[in-house]
């Protein structure tokens, strides 16, 4: 019961983090109402965890340096994918490679195959077992995957319990 009180209270301080609406009743129903409904679909689909609560990654300091960093790549791979667009030889070289996460959990390996797709130039395409099949629109997107200082961080953000 108490992961299931963690988790509404979790998902009900993003809503209202996220709305901005602290003031109109109704609204506010429509948030609780929302809540109840994740967390029993949760409950349901027996996806609740207790290893995986979400306070254990979400209260932790370590994720507000994760997450501007995260940004700054986002924003590189931007300007990378732009330029690689804009230039009239188009030069991209395709390429699909295996990565091993070094994440132990199963929430770490999400954490670590979404930063990966949010990153321009490189898609998290298939999770089997042990490995991540990633698509990159070029080598050197592929290198940096390869290189693992997004896993590194991700295996860091995790170990911090």
């Amino acid at each position: 019961m108490f992961h299931f009180i963690n988790l509404w209270l979790f998902c009900f301080a993003i809503w209202l983090l996220l709305s901005g609406f602290y003031d109109n009743p109704l609204l506010l129903t429509f948030g609780v109402l929302t809540c109840t409904l994740c967390v029993f679909i949760a409950w349901r689909a027996e996806v609740l965890d207790p290893e995986e609560t979400p306070l254990r990654l979400g209260l932790k300091l370590q994720i507000f340096f994760y997450w501007p960093w995260l940004l700054v790549q986002i924003l590189k791979s931007n300007i990378d994918v732009t330029r690689i667009i804009l230039d009239p030889q188009l030069p991209i070289s395709p390429t699909m490679i295996s990565v091993k996460p070094t994440q132990r959990t199963d929430l770490g390996r999400v954490i670590y195959a979404n930063s990966i797709t949010l990153t321009p130039g490189t898609v998290t395409t298939y999770m089997r077992g042990e490995t991540f099949d990633v698509h990159a629109l070029t080598q050197e997107a592929a290198d940096a995957v390869l290189e693992g200082e997004m896993g590194r961080r991700v295996t860091q953000l995790e170990s911090k319990t």
